[in-house]
């Protein structure tokens, strides 16, 4: 039996657009593109390999003992924070940020143990990113830098409160912007960051409108936030700010900064929001202005290599839900039906994966991580004619970066400056069509 001729039952989610900013090394995707390779052939090719870095600049030798050193300089480099001390030479001062009065002291209730408690977090402290050592290439899941799968240790700076501070609260003015597509969550993270900033003691805190048009487009004004303003926003989809895609030119947005004497910039974005809060970033530098970038990485995609879970992520992979179960239902009810559900996930397939998972009406998932093929013996078809011989039906989770290698490459992009993906939703629904 072939597949021409068969039912499809062809669902696209249409959950809120996303963006990704630093993407999480993938199965066959090492840290510096070294895939999965035999250790026979790995071996074969140990003295004439060389390997360049993912930051584009270093060039590693593996033959040279030494490559580890420059491997984790380079890291570190890569990976290091900026902090206002690099253009001040300013004092710090005890931070006005303290979870320690809402604590119940410990002990016999008279107090004399909470000294004992310490809630910040060292400048200098470290987070360890992987913690599997491979002993080969061929491991589930390796990850591996060079064909031996040495384990070289990759340290993050950790996250949380500091102990001192290099702002006077009161004098701060904070600023915050949603730029890009939406994303569910967008005005949680608005409304918490506005919590934080007045546990913190900042009392001047403003919202820039749709996204960093608001610096430059005449009649946009900057909004006056705070806890009674933001309190219920969570309750609304969208972003309570307004979004907008692209911007004027770095030195005129962070005129705007200047002339608003704003001091703390709070860029809640994806890909071409965070390239752009960098730009920000580095302009302010040349200036030696006393300003601090943060960047908020949106993506419902959970793809963000320092993050457990981004936020948006849930509720997409909650939602995904209903477009599987329509599709559950159509292929099942027609005669060797075929379900095709494209889901977001543009470089990363963990929404169709834990949408797949989750749903368990998924015969074949198809991530961005995992190559195959449609054709032949082995391909993707051949297994979907097999599924409709034994159980009559199937559904098909695609997830929409997946098979780009399988399609004609475009080179246009989107106002933020992301590659337009080739569909390959469509692409797979012909060739089912046409087999």
């Amino acid at each position: 039996m072939t597949l021409s001729g068969m039912a499809i039952a062809f669902k696209a989610s249409s959950s809120c657009a996303k963006q990704q900013a630093l993407l999480r090394p993938t199965r066959d995707q090492c840290q510096f593109g070294f895939t999965h390779l035999s250790r026979q052939n790995c071996r074969k090719r140990f003295a004439a390999l060389r390997v360049t870095a993912a930051s584009g600049k270093l060039d590693l030798d593996f033959s040279d003992p030494s490559w580890k050193q420059k491997y984790q300089e380079d890291w570190n480099r890569r990976f290091s924070l900026p902090h206002i001390t690099d253009i001040y030479d300013l004092e710090p001062r005890i931070t006005t940020f303290s979870l320690k009065k809402n604590r119940i002291p410990l002990g016999d209730g008279d107090g004399s143990s909470t000294h004992m408690w310490n809630g910040y977090v060292n400048k200098d402290d470290r987070t360890l990113l992987k913690v599997i050592e491979y002993a080969s290439p061929n491991s589930a899941g390796a990850e591996c830098i060079d064909p031996d799968c040495s384990w070289v240790e990759h340290w993050v700076h950790r996250a949380g409160p500091r102990k001192e501070i290099y702002y006077e609260p009161e004098e701060v003015k904070a600023a915050i912007v949603t730029c890009g597509g939406l994303c569910p969550g967008l005005n949680d993270v608005i409304r918490q960051i506005v919590f934080t900033l007045e546990t913190y003691g900042v009392k001047n805190i403003v919202g820039i409108p749709f996204g960093y048009r608001g610096f430059f487009e005449k009649g946009l004004k900057e909004m006056p936030l705070s806890r009674g303003v933001v309190e219920n926003i969570n309750l609304s989809g969208g972003s309570f700010l307004g979004v907008s895609r692209g911007g004027a030119k770095t030195s005129e947005i962070v005129d705007s900064i200047q002339a608003r004497r704003i001091d703390m910039l709070f860029v809640i974005g994806g890909n071409g929001s965070h390239a752009g809060a960098n730009a920000i970033h580095e302009e302010c530098r040349k200036r030696k202005l006393k300003v601090s970038v943060v960047a908020v990485p949106k993506t419902i995609d959970n793809d963000i290599l320092f993050m457990d879970k981004t936020f948006g992520f849930d509720t997409a992979v909650e939602e995904a839900q209903r477009a599987i179960n329509s599709a559950y239902i159509e292929a099942r009810s027609a005669y060797h039906g075929i379900g095709l559900v494209k889901l977001m996930g543009r470089s990363s397939g963990f929404i169709a994966m834990h949408a797949s998972l989750s749903s368990g009406q998924i015969d074949v998932c198809l991530i961005p991580e995992v190559s195959f093929t449609l054709d032949g013996e082995h391909g993707v078809l051949q297994h979907l004619e097999h599924l409709l011989n034994t159980k009559g039906f199937c559904v098909v989770c695609v997830a929409e970066g997946a098979g780009q290698d399988l399609l004609q490459k475009s080179n246009a992009t989107d106002a933020s400056g992301n590659v337009i993906l080739s569909d390959f939703g469509v692409h797979m629904q012909q060739k089912v069509f046409t087999s």
